[in-house]
């Protein structure tokens, strides 16, 4: 059984009553290279899971970046070579725009890269979906929808 860490409150989630709030609140009308970068990722990984799993994926990719262990920004994590199975040829497949998933993970990652919420799987570094086991000696911190979470 996985247990609830306590988080500090570093962040501002005082300013909505929930995660689908501060979904609903962003503006994605100004894209830069890292958001687009995190965004992709959690379209391709997580655009079926709830809005929590979606930000946990998110928070995995930011924190690999800031973990000495990996790439040190946010596109060469998400471009690494064997990391993502949506990746091919180091690069991010097309998306439709168009798309709600699409706007909820731009929102999403704009989220995780501000800290404008907790992490629901504080200093994550993998996932993997359920029914997948993980190689190595990782310590299971959340399961979110689809998906466990280690570190």
């Amino acid at each position: 059984m996985i247990q609830s860490v306590p988080i500090e409150d570093e962040s501002d989630d005082d300013d909505y009553n929930s995660l689908a709030e501060a979904v609903a609140a962003q503006d994605s009308a100004q894209v830069d290279a890292t958001q687009r970068c995190l965004a992709g990722a959690i379209y391709f990984e997580s655009k079926g899971e709830p809005l929590s799993g979606q930000l946990a994926v998110a928070n995995v990719i930011i924190n690999r970046s800031k973990s000495g262990r990996f790439p040190a920004d946010i596109c060469s994590v998400v471009k690494q070579r064997g990391q993502f199975s949506f990746v091919r040829g180091g690069e991010i497949p097309s998306i439709d725009e168009g798309r709600a998933a699409w706007r909820t993970a731009l929102a999403v990652a704009r989220i995780a890269l501000e800290a404008a919420w907790d992490s629901p799987a504080p200093k994550a570094l993998f996932f993997n979906t359920a029914d997948r086991r993980p190689g190595g000696n990782l310590t299971r911190i959340a399961m979110i929808g689809n998906h466990v979470f280690y570190r």
